[in-house]
């Protein structure tokens, strides 16, 4: 402790030091939430810069650590808490070493810098030509993840054949895009700009001559090195590499629970659990829709009913923005805090479609420069369920994660970390999956048919709870994981495959949802017995919503607290 600073000034220059280190190692997660001091700078992937990294997370842990609770207020205790929650699950991630196996096609970094691509953007002509310095470093950036990929290749660490077969399929799809429409040519640049011309010209040269030739040389190294070492589709899980992938999936469970105590058998019985609470659920609203009909019966009926798919991508875009419409002018009356900042809609793009999931969401930038963006999948249309796009909206959007990621960037009075880092994903995650329920409390589900596809969603959730357990800790075989999401999910065989490949490739963060989703739920049922007449929805939203995205011991004193 600095001598004359009282507690909370300690805790909020280790509060800033943190999110400092945090962005200068990721210089490109920096620039899309707005701050825009790293932007001539790429990730750093060698191993060295992971260990002075841990280095940093360390000695900032133990001076949280050595920082007493009594001395800070109610507010400060929790930024202590979930400052020192953040800091060692950074410790606890990086010491597995997660770089050696990001080669698939969800966390590698050739599918970060692509799906990050087409939101990155140049408000100002400095901003433009730091840019063009950063992707002039793209060759290092490929390079150093090649040379990850063969130490974990070294250590046993061998990837899974779905996922590189999936990231080749991503990686051909870019170089094979038209130069002139690359999101790395077309970025947004600074409105009124007299060097844009110059500019543009530079970029489509940078692209040309170093981005798409550095993965193009990834892509040799993915083909030729890993897709030759890479375990079959009937081991494709943690277990399959011993002590060492037992460990790692203990670890991220932790990491994306933010439960150390909940392990796999218990996480994959819960699922089960939540499966079979839904059958009835499944009977009541389907049988009002097709007739009376067991559970099977409803999903064959979802599966096989061409009337209920759509025939364009327009018209999956129509109705995701009237879902967005109908929720922002009902939010008011559910949530006394607000966001100011826009969400807007937007396509997929092609070349990511085909291994992309139904919609993601990419939160404003807090400059003000970029509104969200809730991102739709329109690949085969004609394969897309009419009943699904409503929850996905709410879910990804409003009242899901624009309502909870803004309002989260927004809370000004807040250290940064805890308005703009999203590593508790049971919260973040658990929260939209909470809001398709939400939704139909507010009236947002116009009928039974768009009610069914909350259903299917909920039913997703849960399912992932047993299929991601079956993989990664119980050995199970990419198909038998695929035929119990097919007797369980109401959606179609393609879009579970790709599902179970997400799976696959990130072991743990799909169990999230479910588990933050019952918290939630569970909170709130606490505190509505508790108050009774005296329960506001409004005031129980605000509070935890009001201390950015929160692990969840957090969010259970926050409830507490009403």
């Amino acid at each position: 402790m600095m001598v004359g600073m009282d507690a909370h000034e300690e805790l909020t220059g280790l509060a800033d030091r943190y999110w400092d280190a945090m962005l200068e190692s990721s210089p490109s997660s920096a620039t899309l939430l707005g701050d825009r001091r790293f932007d001539d700078r790429i990730e750093d992937l060698s191993a060295g810069a992971e260990e002075r990294l841990l280095g940093t997370w360390r000695g900032l842990l133990a001076e949280v650590d050595a920082l007493d609770p009594a001395r800070l207020n109610v507010e400060d205790r929790t930024t202590r808490s979930l400052l020192r929650t953040e800091l060692a699950s950074a410790v606890a991630h990086l010491e597995w070493r997660p770089v050696e196996m990001a080669s698939d096609q969800m966390t590698g970094v050739h599918a970060d810098m692509l799906t990050a691509a087409p939101q990155v953007n140049a408000p100002e002509p400095e901003n433009a030509r730091r840019l063009v310095q950063r992707y002039r470093q793209f060759g290092t950036l490929m390079s150093q993840a090649v040379e990850r990929f063969r130490a974990g290749l070294a250590a046993g660490r061998t990837p899974t054949h779905i996922t590189i077969e999936r990231s080749l399929n991503q990686l051909d799809g870019y170089l094979a895009s038209d130069l002139a429409s690359d999101p790395f040519v077309t970025m947004a640049g600074p409105e009124g700009w007299d060097g844009e011309t110059a500019w543009r010209a530079e970029l489509t040269e940078v692209t040309r001559d170093v981005i798409r030739p550095a993965f193009a040389a990834y892509r040799e190294v993915l083909a030729t090195e890993l897709e030759p070492a890479a375990r079959p589709d009937d081991k494709p899980g943690l277990c399959w590499l011993g002590d060492d992938g037992a460990d790692i999936y203990r670890r991220l469970l932790h990491r994306h629970t933010t439960l150390p105590d909940l392990g796999a058998d218990e996480i994959h019985q819960l699922g089960l659990d939540e499966l079979d609470r839904l059958r009835a659920e499944y009977e009541e609203v389907g049988g009002r829709l097709f007739g009376p009909a067991e559970q099977a019966a409803v999903f064959a009926r979802l599966r096989e009913d061409t009337a209920l798919r759509y025939s364009d991508g327009e018209e999956i875009m129509a109705d995701a923005r009237a879902c967005l419409a109908a929720a922002k002018a009902e939010m008011g009356n559910w949530f006394g805090r607000l966001p100011r900042q826009e969400c807007e809609i937007y396509p997929v793009p092609d070349f990511l479609a085909a291994d992309a999931p139904a919609a993601y969401y990419f939160t404003p930038a807090a400059d003000g420069s970029r509104p969200g963006a809730y991102y739709v999948n329109l690949r085969e249309p004609k394969t897309r369920n009419r009943y699904e796009t409503a929850a996905v909206a709410y879910h990804e959007a409003i009242p899901g994660h624009h309502l909870q990621l803004t309002i989260a960037t927004e809370l000004d009075h807040l250290p940064s970390f805890q308005r703009m880092s999203f590593s508790n994903t049971a919260f973040v995650e658990g929260w939209a999956l909470y809001t398709e329920r939400l939704a139909d409390e507010m009236g947002l589900y116009p009928d039974d048919l768009t009610r069914i596809g909350m259903l299917a969603a909920d039913s997703w959730r849960s399912c992932r709870l047993v299929v991601d357990t079956g993989l990664h800790a119980k050995g199970w075989t990419r198909q038998q994981a695929i035929d119990f999401m097919h007797a369980t999910v109401p959606v179609g065989i393609d879009e579970i495959r790709a599902e179970i490949d997400r799976y696959i490739a990130m072991p743990g963060q799909a169990v999230a949802y479910k588990v933050g989703q019952l918290e939630i739920r569970r909170q709130r049922a606490e505190v509505t017995t508790r108050l009774g007449n005296a329960f506001d929805i409004k005031a129980f939203h605000d509070k935890i919503l009001g201390s950015g995205s929160v692990s969840l011991p957090v969010l259970r004193d926050l409830a507490a607290s009403l």
